[in-house]
Order: structure tokens, then sequence, then C-alpha cells
């Protein structure tokens, strides 16, 4: 399993993937002991058809602090979010979870273009910047999150 401490990003979109692929293929999650005991979380959490794993929202609300507190804190990355902004909000409108945060609009952006390339869809370049953007912002918040867990 991805190491939720080395890049908190990846480790959320990694088990949201996994989620997908055991809803998709359940005959599969006795196919390495990961899978079950996953599959096994899916049932007993009740999120066999939709939802997210406790791990993913107990990391989603970790990132979640760590992206209040540095957005209180450095003048940079509050103006990296504010140019995101626009784009975020008509993602979220275009959801069925409208309020969700920034944090959480960033991982679904970069989720659902994922899911657009693995169905070889045409990526606008107008996406393709917001996806660039997203990552950089998601990559600052995982290096941080690592380099403050190594000093825990």
């Amino acid at each position: 399993m991805k190491n939720k401490r080395d890049n908190i990003a990846e480790y959320i979109l990694y088990l949201w993937q996994i989620e997908d692929y055991l809803r998709a293929f359940p005959q599969n999650a006795d196919a390495t002991p990961e899978l079950h005991d996953l599959h096994e979380m899916m049932h007993r959490e009740g999120i066999m058809d939709k939802g997210h794993l406790q791990l993913a929202n107990n990391a989603l609300d970790e990132l979640e602090e760590l992206h209040k507190q540095i957005l209180n804190e450095d003048a940079m990355y509050r103006a990296a979010i504010m140019r995101l902004q626009p784009s975020l909000n008509l993602l979220k409108a275009k959801t069925d979870r409208p309020t969700m945060s920034d944090i959480e609009a960033c991982l679904t952006l970069l989720y659902q273009i994922m899911l657009l390339r693995l169905q070889k869809k045409v990526i606008t370049p107008e996406t393709a910047d917001v996806q660039q953007r997203a990552t950089q912002l998601l990559q600052f918040l995982s290096k941080t999150y690592y380099e403050n867990s190594r000093t825990v």
C-alpha cells in the first residue's frame, strides 16, 4: 500500500482508485491480502456503492488542516489557491457536492482527469493548465506534510 507519509495526496488518490476497482471487480478482492482487507473495510463502513474509506477521509482531513495552517502563514500559497479558485468553483458546481473543500476539489479534479485519460479522452489545454496548478499545490502540501511528519 502507498505510504501516507511519503505523499499524502497520492495516498488519497490511490485509495479512491482501489475503492473504484473493488466496486467494479469485487470478485478480485481476494487477489492480494491488501485488497481483501480494504474490501472488508468497505463492507464494514457501508461504502460498497459510493463514498470513501475512513482511511481516505482521515487523510483528507489531515491535508485540510495543513492547508488551513499554510493558508494563514504563506502569502504565495494563498495567491496560488486564489488563482485556482475560479476553476475549483466551476468544478464544484458540476458535482453533487458543491460545498466540498478546495483541497477535495483539487483531488477530485486530478482523479477525474486520470479517469478521462484511461478512457483515452482528450484533455483541453485549459484543463491541463488547471491540472498542473492543482498538482503543484498538492505537491507542496504533500512535501510539507512529509517534512512535518519527520519532525514529530
